[in-house]
């Protein structure tokens, strides 16, 4: 192999090479070479904590021995990789072990449905199971939410600007405000927010006057992930499932980035104690490796053969892959220590929000966590919108870079930073990720406060 050059040879050749849609190298400019655990290491040679995590797929990191001896098994026996929708006892594992860690009276009564590799296929899937299942059209989803960027699951998107330039999107879909304490929709926040919410959706499907035709489901993340990580009240989660419930709405539950304890627990909806109809998962599930499906309840499968498919729906190494992941976070009591994990990294944040003034909200769940930065709030009149910061959090994402850490930014103007590092991630990690922040977020604010000085 040739000797490895600067990063910039691969950055140019990417950028001449790759579709300007590309997104991550612009703001993480990287070639990365080698990976293990929470550590990526450049061309160069330089370390990085992993913060980013592949959007939450890497669930034990990069190269976790499990993970790599189960592909390698895979390999050594000689198995089939590619096999559509027929089945291999290596993929009746991977269904026997996630059944076994959904709720015992959701998976007594499930369908599993495997999509093509990524969540957006296996968004687009739920959509056609209800729209079949219920014959009728129109889909809620919530301001905010992401559900990925094919047609269907871009018309789902609370971000208008990636679909901004793209006609035809999917017709019918109806946006219901989801509960946002920071940026409340109703500008009251807290219990009260929350509870008028609840109160004008519930309106919505009583009134005959509405607009809506009854719709074919709901699809919802738990905590928002690319929206800024903003997590859902336990007791709104709660009422809408009462609501969709009595009007015999399916609830379809996206748990793409949250699933496999991300959260706290293996899958968000449990922080409520709710039963969804559907659930959306990829990422981690797929142990690393693409891999994505949809479980649903029997009563919605009655789609004819064929009504969903996918060439890459069979992938043999993922659902060893996957396998693999699931029993070693339910036998290292890896969700437990998520939890722990997560507390942690939110104290040590909200420390670093009373020692800077960039700092609007510290939110999140389990290692699931986004820190909004905004201009120093003079009033407390102003409009959230206006507060938010987005050039100040791309210094602070720069700055946190050139010391060796890998966060990414998301929500509201792009002004969240956002924490999303793998679940096996130690408290003197988490220790040493604070001290880079706090010292990029304190560097950001000089160099904010010299420009200012300077103009004037």
């Amino acid at each position: 192999m040739r000797p490895y050059l600067k990063n910039d040879h691969y950055l140019n050749i990417q950028e001449k090479r790759e579709s300007n849609a590309r997104s991550y190298p612009r703001r993480i400019p990287i070639a990365i070479r080698e990976a293990n655990g929470i550590y990526v290491k450049d061309v160069e040679g330089k370390e990085y904590i992993d913060c980013l995590a592949g959007a939450g797929t890497l669930a034990l990191g990069h190269n976790h021995p499990v993970v790599t001896d189960a592909m390698r098994k895979v390999l050594d026996d000689k198995l089939p990789l590619h096999t559509l929708d027929l089945t291999t006892p290596v993929k009746e594992e991977f269904v026997e072990e996630l059944f076994g860690i959904l709720p015992k009276d959701f998976a007594k009564k499930a369908k599993i449905q495997f999509c093509g590799p990524s969540g957006s296929d296996a968004v687009e899937a739920s959509l056609k199971l209800v729209k079949t299942a219920t014959g009728k059209r129109s889909i809620l989803a919530f301001q905010g939410g992401y559900h990925g960027m094919t047609h269907g699951s871009l018309s789902l998107m609370g971000n208008i600007g990636p679909k901004k330039s793209i006609t035809g999107l999917m017709p019918d879909v109806h946006f219901l405000p989801f509960p946002f304490d920071y940026r409340c929709p109703f500008g009251v926040g807290g219990k009260a927010g929350y509870e008028i919410g609840n109160k004008y959706i519930e309106q919505l499907l009583n009134d005959p006057e509405s607009g809506i035709v009854p719709p074919a489901g709901m699809i919802m993340e738990i905590v928002q992930g690319e929206g800024g990580a903003i997590p859902a009240p336990d007791r709104w989660v709660q009422e809408i499932r009462r609501m969709t419930k009595e009007k015999e709405i399916p609830l379809i539950i996206d748990e793409i980035q949250t699933g496999l304890g991300r959260t706290g627990k293996l899958f968000a909806f449990e922080h409520s104690g709710i039963t969804p109809d559907v659930i959306v998962l990829s990422k981690a599930i797929g142990g690393s490796l693409p891999l994505a499906v949809i479980v649903y309840h029997e009563d919605l499968d009655i789609w004819n053969p064929g009504a969903h498919a996918g060439t890459f729906r069979g992938n043999q190494m993922a659902f060893a892959a996957g396998t693999a992941t699931i029993k070693f976070i339910q036998e290292s009591g890896l969700v437990a220590k998520v939890e722990e994990m997560g507390e942690r990294l939110m104290s040590n944040l909200y420390k670093i929000q009373t020692q800077t003034n960039c700092i609007g909200e510290v939110r999140g769940r389990g290692l699931m966590i986004g820190v909004e930065i905004v201009h120093p709030q003079s009033s407390i009149d102003k409009v959230r919108d206006e507060l938010a910061h987005p050039e100040l959090a791309s210094q602070i994402q720069k700055e946190c870079f050139k010391r060796g850490l890998i966060i990414e930014l998301g929500g509201r103007h792009s002004s969240v930073v956002r924490f999303l590092p793998p679940l096996i991630i130690q408290a003197k990690e988490i220790d040493t990720i604070s001290e880079i922040f706090l010292e990029a977020v304190k560097k950001a604010e000089a160099m904010e406060k010299k420009s200012i000085m300077q103009e004037v």
